[in-house]
């Protein structure tokens, strides 16, 4: 009788009961026959929470990290890839054979990979809403694609303008408008972004983050004026399978 080498994959983050990667993974490991290996969420108050996890979860091989730990990971991993690094939020973590913590970004892979087919020589600039983790991996991607970014957060900061000062010069100027905040995220979908949609058109491309629900109001409302509209489904699979790929190299 062969032993079958027991692996744990899970996902670091709190309020995840929703999340897709669990399901996605399970699926992955049944459909494609990788016995032992398992997928758990890790649900924790705060990152502070974190070196239990590592601690007693034995056979760990792996996690993927979301909202809000992306950014406050980071102390507590041994090293980081030169992407992670640069980018500044990891959602991947790689649990290496001597049992070290090394953090990656499969985000900014995902979300360039699937903006990639969508854009025309008329997309020359993003703006991105939020100041968050997710941001973070959005704005390397972008930088990668040649596509200059304003960012846009609650307050005016050094790098971001306010909700306030969007109006129709802005959207001339920005043809794709990208929400890497929660809002509009379920069960609150009812919510969306400040921001005067009435001056999307044809030319834009509004792209949401979030994958549940699959159409958020926000895409609803870009989407009643033309724009197109793409949601964060086809990030999360392609930055699952660059996960998959780095846990085990």
């Amino acid at each position: 009788m062969v032993d079958i080498v027991r692996k744990r994959f899970g996902l670091l983050g709190r309020n995840i009961s929703y999340s897709f990667s669990k399901g996605y993974f399970t699926n992955k490991f049944n459909s494609e026959n990788f016995a032992g290996c398992t997928y758990e969420n890790f649900d924790i108050p705060e990152i502070s929470a974190f070196p239990e996890v590592v601690k007693n979860t034995s056979d760990l091989k792996g996690l993927n990290v979301t909202i809000p730990y992306k950014e406050t990971v980071i102390p507590f991993l041994d090293k980081l890839s030169k992407k992670a690094e640069l980018i500044g939020a990891v959602n991947t973590i790689k649990v290496t054979k001597k049992g070290k913590l090394k953090g990656y970004n499969t985000d900014y892979y995902g979300f360039k990979k699937s903006l990639e087919p969508l854009l025309e020589p008329y997309h020359k600039k993003a703006l991105i809403l939020g100041t968050g983790g997710a941001s973070k991996g959005v704005a390397f991607a972008l930088d990668e694609l040649d596509i200059p970014y304003t960012f846009v957060s609650r307050e005016a900061k050094e790098n971001a303008i306010d909700y306030n000062r969007i109006n129709a010069t802005t959207f001339d100027n920005y043809q794709i408008i990208i929400n890497s905040t929660p809002v509009g995220t379920s069960p609150n979908v009812e919510a969306f972004p400040l921001i005067p949609y009435e001056f999307f058109t044809e030319k834009h491309i509004a792209y949401d983050l979030i994958y549940n629900p699959a159409e958020t109001q926000f895409l609803k409302k870009a989407k009643q004026h033309g724009a197109q509209i793409k949601n964060g489904l086809d990030m999360l699979i392609f930055q699952a399978e660059k996960a998959w790929e780095i846990w085990n190299k």
